[in-house]
């Protein structure tokens, strides 16, 4: 079965039906990221709606000025839901600002921590700021980290692999010019793959600019597969097993 790890479904237009559509094309579990603290109540209640569906709580970097000693403890407090797999997705965004780099550094700094306190892995945004996530990354000793919606070099990607982090891909591998992302899907182990549609955004192709949803997950898988020369199955397979050992779903 097709695993999600990165689907925004409380901003779907219609979650309930992107949910149903999902299931109905095969998409055996879900993971949904919060980026605000807005984000928590709701992405937990559609979690217990829904089976195998999971909530990742953390602060987008859009949204770091925001973060406080209140959103820390609320966190952690609502992290004992055993529907929270991860903290995210947090990170770095230096693509329309980079003038609150501090800030970004240390919202994304305060949730690592809280991650590790926790003993969840994390889910990390990285936007036109490599250098410094892996850098954050590796001076806070972090084990665990999947780069989601990756749009790094095939040399980064490796750089990231190196350190023992996982890799996810989502509808952008399907685009016909992203050259540099389907060299990343071509040179990757498939052991240090997942999948994700970072839905609503990003919707691959043929459905490039209509909302995305889990359901096209499958197009995704399906480009990889042709990339890599190797089965649509094997895509699949390798890819969930993936995510249930880095989210420990099979605890769940």
């Amino acid at each position: 079965m097709l695993i999600d790890t990165h689907a925004h479904i409380n901003m779907l237009k219609n979650p309930d039906e992107g949910m149903l559509e999902a299931r109905a094309a095969g998409v055996g579990e879900i993971i949904i990221p919060s980026a605000s603290e807005a984000d928590f109540d709701y992405i937990l209640e559609i979690c217990h709606k829904y089976e195998k569906t999971y909530a990742l709580l953390g602060i987008h970097p859009e949204d770091c000025e925001k973060f406080n000693d209140e959103t820390a403890k609320k966190i952690i407090s609502l992290a004992k839901d055993k529907k929270v797999v991860g903290i995210g997705e947090i990170g770095l965004d230096y693509h329309y600002t980079k003038e609150n780099k501090d800030i970004q550094k240390r919202c994304f700094i305060n949730q690592i921590e809280i991650a590790k306190m926790l003993n969840l892995p994390i889910v990390v945004h990285d936007r036109d700021a490599h250098f410094d996530t892996v850098e954050i990354l590796k001076s806070e000793k972090v084990e665990k980290a999947l780069l989601h919606c990756f749009s790094g070099s095939p040399e980064f990607m490796k750089e990231c692999v190196k350190l023992g982090y996982k890799i996810a891909l989502g509808g952008v591998v399907t685009f016909k010019n992203a050259k540099t992302i389907k060299e990343v899907a071509l040179e990757i182990d498939l052991s240090d793959l997942m999948l994700e549609t970072d839905c609503p955004y990003l919707a691959p192709h043929p459905f490039r600019g209509e909302e995305n949803s889990p359901k096209y997950i499958g197009f995704v898988a399906k480009e990889i597969a042709k990339i890599k020369n190797i089965s649509y199955d094997s895509v699949v397979i390798q890819t969930a097993k993936n995510a249930r050992e880095f989210f420990n779903l099979e605890d769940k």
